[in-house]
């Protein structure tokens, strides 16, 4: 939608991505924004509130039906401090502050103006506004929220008490005996209940109260009342879907509600009390939720944070949580601490490294061994040429215990005094296995001769000896 410059840009040409609204706003701290179909309002941090749009009403509030395409402030509004403003189709409602003169006591006033056809307005008449007005008859109380539909206003005030006013084709006001020209207040199954907060879609009203529990009524059309089915409510009715979930926040679209639920579920939880000290919830007392058990608990049972709270959004940003969640949180990690400081594999006792020298040792003497005992032959040429039979293997004799020291001794006795050749330098055992195990036993001094039968069992029986002796120091 971008008729009558809905977006503020100074023209009515359509912007599929955000563009920045410049213009008188530029400099400006954004409190909050809201839109209707017509028109948007736009409140500042230092109380200021603009509009812009579709005036053909009075809903922009600048004394006449002229539009607008740029944001302009409402002048008659200025020097007071508006807190909230809401949008209908053709109204507008804000919430001002306003001093007592009597007693110098600052309270928020509700001011409506547009158009009053329906008594969304709440002057006891129909008569269209072109500049806010204050509404009399609501002068006593103080309010936080206010909230539009398409033709009816709906106000909560500081003692958790829902006002209404407008039309009530839908049943939206809560009340099926009123007329809509005066606000009246919505009582019947939450007249004992603390609202905390409510929204209006085109024709109904949603609210949540203390006890994070949701109450729809109005026109139900599409489902958007949340009670499995169509029908109009003309009286506020708990969503029952959503009795157990821990609601934190709701919404409505034109036709749709949506609420923000926190992970857990709280069933039978009475949550206008706080989960730590019992003390009831009130507008002083606020509710905060636990990032990590998500029960409620008031500010000073919850001051302390932690970034390891099970149900926060950010992992790298400190979260509210209980005291007891808090303890819970700093002993777990401790905990897990102790648990990485442990040796792997659960042994206490680790292998020392000369025993895992010694070891290796052993390993390594085998390997070598075994490779000497899959020879089948050997066929060398010349003067080494022997039979094709299998080489004895002879013990040579035992050496002497003081000849090997400490393990990294027997390390270097292991090592052959022999280096590989290349498997073309002479004829070779037709077994596979002899492919692997003949070009170790080639000497240094003679690249393409082979030893002789007489020098491997030698080597066999030398690497036999010291593998036997590694043993008998291991054990």
């Amino acid at each position: 939608m971008h008729n009558f410059g809905l977006l503020g840009h100074g023209n009515d040409t359509a912007h599929w991505i955000p563009k920045k609204v410049c213009g008188p706003l530029e400099g400006l701290h954004i409190s909050s924004v809201s839109c209707g179909p017509s028109h948007t309002a736009v409140v500042t941090s230092a109380g200021q509130l603009f509009t812009f749009g579709d005036g053909v009403f009075g809903a922009l509030g600048h004394g006449d039906r002229q539009s607008t395409n740029v944001a302009r402030e409402v002048s008659s509004l200025r020097g007071l401090r508006t807190v909230l403003a809401a949008c209908g189709a053709w109204h507008t409602v804000a919430i001002v502050e306003v001093v007592d003169s009597l007693n110098s006591a600052t309270s928020c006033k509700l001011f409506t103006w547009g158009d009053g056809n329906k008594g969304q307005l709440g002057h006891a008449d129909r008569e269209t506004r072109l500049i806010p007005a204050y509404v009399e008859s609501l002068r006593k109380l103080s309010f936080c929220q206010v909230a539009c539909g398409y033709d009816f206003t709906a106000a909560l005030s500081t003692s958790g008490q829902v006002y209404t006013m407008g039309s009530n084709a839908f049943g939206q006001l809560g009340n099926p005996t009123i007329d809509g020209k005066l606000p009246t207040v919505v009582k019947g199954s939450i007249s004992s209940s603390c609202v905390e907060e409510i929204a209006c879609g085109s024709h109904h009203v949603a609210l949540l109260t203390s006890k994070a529990r949701v109450y729809t009524w109005g026109k139900g059309a599409n489902g958007r009342l949340g009670h499995g089915n169509n029908f109009d409510r003309n009286t506020p009715t708990p969503v029952e879907a959503l009795k157990d979930k821990q609601v934190k926040s709701v919404a409505c679209g034109t036709d749709f509600t949506a609420v923000i639920c926190f992970h857990r579920c709280t069933s039978g939880l009475d949550q206008s009390l706080c989960s730590g000290c019992r003390l009831q919830f009130s507008f002083i007392r606020k509710r905060h939720n636990c990032y990590n058990c998500g029960l409620v608990y008031c500010k000073a049972c919850s001051m302390r944070k932690s970034t390891k709270a099970s149900l926060a959004p950010n992992s790298n940003k400190p979260y509210r949580v209980c005291d007891e969640c808090c303890t819970k949180l700093n002993t777990a990690g401790d905990a897990k601490k102790l648990q990485n400081s442990k040796p792997l594999d659960g042994n206490p006792h680790p292998l020392s490294s000369e025993a895992t020298d010694r070891e290796n040792t052993v390993k390594s003497l085998r390997v070598r061994i075994s490779r000497f005992l899959t020879m089948e032959s050997f066929k060398p040429e010349g003067k080494h040429s022997r039979n094709n039979s299998r080489f004895p293997l002879h013990h040579s004799g035992n050496l002497s215990f003081g000849s090997i020291g400490h393990s990294k001794e027997l390390t270097s006795l292991c090592i052959p005094t022999s280096t590989a050749l290349p498997l073309s330098c002479g004829p070779i055992s037709p077994h596979p296995t002899n492919r692997l195990t003949t070009s170790v036993l080639t000497s240094p001094d003679s690249a393409c001769a082979y030893p002789s039968n007489k020098n491997m069992t030698e080597e066999v029986a030398r690497l036999q000896s010291q593998q036997n002796l590694t043993e008998l120091i291991i054990s």
